[in-house]
């Protein structure tokens, strides 16, 4: 349901962690042009053949050679120029000489060795040819990757756009962290927490909003921010209480295209999936429960995978590790349960599989031991008891 947004150019400042969308090809070479890889001077490789540390070649120093000098320069026979470490090698010239061994002349140098012909000299093109491919499509933008195509002079690079997200969390009771509570009054979380998750999958948050429980307020954030997000995720409302302002929204039976299911999981068995069309949008929209242990576990399973597909990132869905339980549990029938968990990988060299412990209390409104835990316990739904020894999976969060 989650749509890939069309390829576009973007910047290169903008580029890392996308996947391009298109081969890039190398308009020029790299080098650009002939250049010094040491400091030292710009010789002809014959004048210095007789060169050694008991007898130099002492030779005039015709020319000074900084890099950035854009002036053609031609070495004479039986002089040197003056050369930094990238810096045009001049015509004629076929070896540098390191400045280390020379006297460090400036108006004359005595050279101490004979160097082979195109000693530390870097040939145009030797790194990349103009016309070759040098990036592919399906590649992930990494920082060389950007430092690249800097070099080859390009601005922007072709890639799959962040998907745009809209997060709103609704409930009455909320206030937003920093303010003071009164009674009755909770802290909003889910949506700080859930922007955060949608940034970790690779994607762009839009805005965060939170939403009491009046329709028509939850229906102006829609109408403000709709039209620009790819995918509009939702926190509460969608349980079977008298105040589901996303229900109330969209219709409890669903008939302005959201449906509303119970997912034989725990947590996060309230759920709610469509496509939003109004005000010239058609977005796709997610509906999680409210309990936050529930909202996120539900973007883990739910969301996360769909949000990186649509983006054409690595690895959509979370590593899963093959480990022993060290301890015995239960788990309600017919739901495929996911506990927190503490993984332990097998120690270094020994191959094999790690061990799991399950952290916390299974409830969805345990915040605390979600924050703790480097894991997910997937216990199958068919699954009631499940004793130590046993060899289950596990989602690594880490």
């Amino acid at each position: 349901m989650i749509r890939a947004r069309p390829a576009a150019r973007v910047s290169l400042t903008e580029a890392q962690g996308l996947v391009l969308a298109d081969d890039v090809v190398a308009q020029l070479s790299l080098p650009v042009f002939d250049n010094s890889a040491m400091d030292g001077y710009a010789v002809r490789a014959e004048d210095t053949v007789d060169a050694t540390p008991e007898h130099p070649v002492r030779m005039p120093v015709a020319e000074d050679i900084p890099a950035g000098r854009t002036d053609e320069l031609t070495l004479q026979p039986g002089t040197a120029h003056r050369i930094m470490t990238g810096a045009p090698v001049p015509a004629g010239a076929t070896a540098i000489v390191p400045v280390e061994a020379t006297d460090g002349g400036v108006a004359s140098v005595a050279i101490r060795e004979a160097p082979q012909p195109g000693r530390h000299i870097r040939r145009a093109g030797e790194d990349v040819a103009a016309g070759t491919t040098v990036l592919r499509k399906g590649q992930l933008v990494t920082p060389a990757m950007l430092g690249l195509a800097a070099a080859l002079g390009m601005a922007e690079l072709p890639v799959i756009p962040r998907q745009r997200v809209l997060v709103i969390s609704t409930g009455s009771e909320l206030v937003s962290p920093g303010g003071p509570l009164l009674p009755g009054q909770i802290y909003e979380s889910n949506a700080i927490m859930l922007a955060g998750a949608v940034r970790d999958a690779g994607a762009a948050v839009i805005a965060t909003a939170t939403a009491g429980d009046d329709v028509a307020q939850f229906s102006s954030i829609l109408d403000r921010y709709a039209a620009d997000a790819d995918l509009i995720i939702t926190s509460g409302g969608v349980s079977a209480g008298a105040y589901e302002v996303v229900k109330d929204a969209f219709g409890r039976a669903g008939e302005q295209g959201v449906e509303f299911v119970k997912v034989a999981m725990q947590p996060g068995m309230p759920q709610g999936i469509g496509r939003l069309r109004t005000n010239g949008a058609d977005t796709t929209i997610v509906t999680l429960p409210g309990n936050p242990v529930s909202a996120l576990v539900s973007f883990e399973v739910f969301i996360r995978p769909a949000l990186r597909t649509a983006m054409g990132l690595p690895d959509p869905d979370r590593p899963q590790r093959s480990a022993v339980l060290t301890e015995t549990l239960t788990s309600p029938q017919g739901k495929r349960q996911f506990r927190r968990a503490i993984f332990n990988p097998p120690e270094s060299g020994e191959g094999g599989v790690g061990t799991v412990v399950s952290y916390g209390p299974p409830a969805s409104h345990h915040l605390r031991w979600l924050a703790s835990a480097n894991g997910l316990l997937d216990i199958p739904e068919d699954v009631v008891k499940v004793s130590a020894g046993t060899q289950l999976q596990v989602w690594d969060l880490t």
